[in-house]
C-alpha cells in the first residue's frame, strides 16, 4: 500500500466512523457510500476491518480517552475523537505494524484539516502502543436498558452472549448445488489457496476461519458460491414435505439469501418474494440473477394483503421478520448505538400484524417459519405465545435441538454457538 493510500483509509475510516457514532448512520450505508472510492480491494477490506474493529472496541476506547486526555473532548471535537478511535483500534485491536499505523494516522489528522492536533493524536497513539487500551466489561457496549432485557431473558447465557457478540464472526459460505456439490467447491477453495471446513448437518455450508472478499471467491460471479451465515442457511431446513411446485411466500425478502437458498434447492417452487422498499427488492433481484433462479418480486406492505395478494392461497409462507438485530451484533455493531426502547415497542407490533397476514394467505396444512435475528424472547418465544392466542388453529412442529435452545414453540440460538450469528426459529403448521 502506498504512504498516500494508507492515509487515504484512515481519512475515510475516520469519516464513516464519525458519521456511525455522532450522526446516527448506519454502517452499512455509510461502507456502502464509501468503500467504491477505494481502488484497490485490500485497501478496501482494510477500510472495513477498521471501522468494525473500532465499533467492537469502541468502550475501551473511551475509557483509554476518559483517563489520558486532561479534559473531555467537545462536540466540536468528534472528528478528532473517531480519528483516535480509529488510531486505537488499529494499534491495540488489530495489532498492525505500529509505524505504518501512527505514521497514517497521524497524517490522516493533517489531511483532516486537523494539523495543530498532529502532536497530541501521536502522543496518545504511542501511548496505546505501550500500554494497550483499557479492560472494559464485555456487556459495556450495550445500552443500559437493553442489556438488562437480555439478562432478564437469558440469565443464565447473558455473559457468554455479550462475550461472543463482541469477536469477529467467521465467513460462512452457501454453495449452489444446482452449480455442483459442497466437495467439489470444497476442493476448488483449497486450489486457490482458500482453507474451508464443512459443517455435519449442514448440506450446503462451508465455513472460513479467515474472511476475504466475496467477490474474490471462485465462481462467485457465476453463482457458485453465496455468503450466508450458518444460522440463516437453517432456514432452508425448516420447509418439510413441499410439494413439487409448490407455492410459496417470502414475505420479507431483502436481500434475497433466503429465497435464493429454497429456490436452488428446488427450482420448481413458485416464490413470491415481497418486500416494502422498492430499492431492498433491487437487491434481490441481483442475488436470484446472479445464482441462477427466478422468483416473482413485488414491492408492496406484506400486511396490507388487498394491495397484493390475488386471494390463491399459498402452501408455505416464510417471515424472516424484522427485528432488533441483537443477534448479530458482530455483524452490525452499530445495532448498539441506535437501537431504542420505542423501536422494540414499533418492531413488535410489526412482527404481529406480518404474522396475522402470512397465517391469512396460507392454506389449510400449510406450514409457517417465523425466523428473527434477535435474542429478545418478546420478539421470539413472546411473539408466539400471543399469535396463538389469537389463531387457536396453529400448531407448533417440534424442532431438533440442532436449532438451538428450546423456548417456548420454538428454538433460540445465541451468537458464537457452533460459529452461527444468534437466531429464532419456529415453524407453525395451520390446521
Amino acid at each position: 500500500m502506498s504512504t498516500q493510500a494508507g492515509v487515504a483509509v484512515r481519512v475515510l475510516a475516520t469519516r464513516v466512523v464519525d458519521a456511525v457514532m455522532h450522526r446516527g448512520r448506519s454502517l452499512k450505508a455509510e461502507l456502502a457510500a464509501n468503500l467504491p472510492r477505494i481502488e484497490d480491494v485490500r485497501d478496501r477490506a482494510l477500510l472495513e476491518a477498521i471501522c468494525f474493529a473500532v465499533l467492537r472496541s469502541r468502550a475501551r476506547s473511551e475509557a483509554a480517552l476518559a483517563a489520558w486526555m486532561p479534559r473531555p473532548l467537545a462536540r466540536a471535537d468528534n472528528e478528532l475523537r473517531a480519528l483516535l478511535h480509529v488510531g486505537f483500534a488499529q494499534v491495540v485491536v488489530m495489532e498492525l505494524p505500529a509505524h505504518a499505523a501512527l505514521s497514517a494516522t497521524v497524517e490522516a489528522v493533517r489531511a483532516l484539516g486537523r494539523p495543530h492536533q498532529d502532536k497530541l493524536v501521536n502522543a496518545l497513539l504511542r501511548r496505546a502502543q505501550r500500554e494497550g487500551l483499557p479492560t472494559a466489561p464485555a456487556d459495556a457496549l450495550w445500552p443500559a436498558w437493553l442489556r438488562k432485557q437480555v439478562r432478564e431473558d437469558w440469565p443464565q447465557h447473558a455473559d457468554a452472549i455479550f462475550a461472543a457478540s463482541q469477536q469477529e464472526a467467521p465467513l460462512w459460505l452457501r454453495v449452489n448445488r444446482r452449480h455442483g456439490t459442497r466437495e467439489a467447491y470444497r476442493q476448488r477453495l483449497l486450489d486457490a489457496g482458500i482453507a474451508a471446513a464443512s459443517v455435519d448437518g449442514m448440506a450446503d455450508a462451508l465455513v472460513l476461519d479467515a474472511p476475504i472478499a466475496a467477490t474474490t471467491l471462485p465462481g462467485f460471479a457465476a453463482g457458485d458460491v453465496s455468503v450466508q451465515d450458518g444460522a440463516a442457511q437453517r432456514v432452508a431446513d425448516l420447509f418439510r414435505d413441499l410439494p413439487t411446485g409448490a407455492r410459496v411466500l417470502d414475505m420479507c425478502a431483502a436481500p434475497g439469501g433466503k429465497t435464493a437458498h429454497l429456490l436452488e434447492r428446488d427450482p420448481s417452487l413458485q416464490v413470491l418474494a415481497l418486500d416494502v422498499d422498492e430499492r431492498r427488492l433491487q437487491r434481490v433481484r441481483e442475488t436470484l440473477l446472479r445464482v441462477g433462479v427466478d422468483a416473482a418480486l413485488r414491492a408492496a406492505d406484506a400486511t396490507d394483503t388487498a394491495s397484493w395478494w390475488d386471494g390463491e392461497p399459498f402452501d408455505a409462507v416464510l417471515l424472516d421478520a424484522p427485528c432488533s438485530a441483537t443477534g448479530i451484533v458482530r455483524r452490525q455493531p452499530d445495532v448498539l448505538l441506535h437501537r431504542r426502547p420505542e423501536d422494540l415497542v414499533a418492531l413488535t407490533g410489526l412482527q404481529a400484524r406480518l404474522l396475522d397476514a402470512a397465517w391469512k394467505v396460507l392454506r389449510p396444512g400449510g406450514q409457517l417459519v417465523y425466523a428473527t435475528c434477535s435474542l429478545l424472547r418478546s420478539e421470539n418465544a413472546g411473539q408466539l405465545d400471543t399469535f396463538r392466542a389469537r389463531h387457536p388453529d396453529a400448531r407448533p412442529e417440534v424442532l431438533e435441538e440442532a436449532w438451538g435452545h428450546a423456548d417456548g414453540d420454538g428454538r433460540q440460538r445465541f451468537p458464537g454457538e457452533q460459529g452461527m450469528d444468534g437466531f429464532f426459529y419456529a415453524a407453525l403448521r395451520k390446521t
